[in-house]
């Protein structure tokens, strides 16, 4: 495994819409918190903030999805996020974006790979 890559978890720990992973990171010299989710078959991955505020979007470890399974939700704000590009869907941060964390499936393990993209 390159440097810069780490195992989050197994692949079989993310269901389609189901719970997600949380995992800690560092980002520009902090600790930061992360998720991943599996959505239509595939994992991705983000810093657990809002982009409306720097909050966690789970109401409980490892709940992102709203009831529906469709969309993640912010459990202060509501707001919604699309689960394949992170990209705000309604709420306060409205086409404002969740943070991605690149991440790949292999060998049964969800691996990250370097360090999180667009960051704030």
């Amino acid at each position: 495994m390159a440097g810069s890559e780490r195992v989050i978890c197994s692949s079989a720990d993310l269901t389609d819409s189901g719970d997600g992973v949380r995992f800690e990171l560092e980002v520009d010299g902090r600790p930061e918190t992360a998720f991943a989710v599996r959505y239509r078959g595939r994992v991705y991955a983000y810093l657990n903030r809002c982009a409306h505020m720097p909050m966690e979007l789970d109401w409980k470890p490892g709940k992102f999805f709203d009831v529906w399974g469709l969309h993640l939700i912010c459990s202060t704000h509501g707001a919604t996020y699309a689960p394949d590009t992170g990209r705000c869907l309604r709420g306060p941060c409205f086409e404002e974006g969740l943070i991605p964390v690149p991440v790949e499936e292999r060998d049964g393990r969800v691996i990250m790979k370097g360090d999180p993209r667009g960051r704030r």
